[in-house]
């Protein structure tokens, strides 16, 4: 049994979005998110520096005597997670992936949309991924233009999200897509809109959040860290951002309603 926290990485506040769901599935598990902001965002910088950047959370999260990191940031999983695990091969960490795999197994119209940002589609972990996973199924992929800004700036619920919303949707709702994979950790935030856009087509939206709690478990599991059996947690949310920015994480953490 070991009662230290589980870290928490991202960019801004999305990963807030993992946080919940490992609350939900892991309520021993103590939590420290750190939401960076300070170097947001991730996804227009190259590959070394958010290798560095994410290195650099790592230390502050070893700092905090934490026993397992999960980098809530697809962005900074494509770009620096064999690093990570290079620099801390001691501690177990998990990862974002897009949950293209169950999307392509599950469709039933052969066609799977994919919603993330630019950087994320551009990688290489996505695209092993859908070669790996797509054969005989199509797979449109659209970057979520402004989505994470939106998050950002609290505007999730406005006519603006529902226009960004529905015209990245647009394509791949025309051509039948059934299966739609969230791959940025802010869009489930965003939940509300998605849902608008689909409405009516049997769409299936899937958040990769619980898969990374699963593993997270697994993880736990594996090497005997599970928090103890009532063990009352508690949950700390910290930036590299201002104090403003700090409280907003706060109080977005118990706030949130995502998918």
């Amino acid at each position: 049994m070991d009662n230290r926290p589980i870290g928490v990485m991202d960019s801004g506040l999305g990963g807030l979005s993992v946080v919940r769901v490992i609350q939900q599935k892991l309520p021993n598990e103590e939590v420290i998110f750190v939401g960076d902001q300070g170097h947001f965002p991730y996804g227009t910088k190259d590959q070394a520096e958010v290798r560095q950047l994410a290195l650099s959370i790592g230390a502050f999260l070893l700092k905090h005597d934490v026993k397992m990191m999960v980098v809530a940031c697809n962005t900074a999983t494509a770009a620096a997670i064999d690093f990570l695990r290079a620099n801390y091969a001691a501690l177990p960490i998990v990862g974002m992936e897009p949950a293209v795999k169950p999307a392509c197994q599950n469709t039933r119209s052969g066609v799977v949309g994919v919603l993330a940002t630019e950087r994320s589609l551009e990688g290489d972990l996505f695209h092993r991924t859908a070669a790996r996973y797509g054969h005989d199924v199509t797979i449109i992929a659209e970057p979520g233009r402004g989505f994470v800004e939106l998050v950002e700036n609290d505007l999730e619920q406005t006519p603006e999200a529902d226009r960004a919303v529905a015209a990245a949707m647009a394509g791949m709702l025309a051509r039948g897509a059934d299966q739609i994979v969230l791959g940025c950790t802010h869009y489930p935030f965003l939940i509300g809109a998605i849902r608008r856009a689909a409405a009516g087509r049997g769409v299936t939206i899937i958040d990769p959040a619980p898969a990374v709690a699963r593993r997270t478990a697994q993880l736990l599991d594996a090497r005997g860290l599970r928090a103890e059996a009532g063990h009352r947690p508690e949950y700390g949310f910290l930036t590299f951002a201002d104090a403003a920015y700090g409280e907003r994480l706060r109080r977005k953490a118990f706030a949130c309603d995502v998918a």
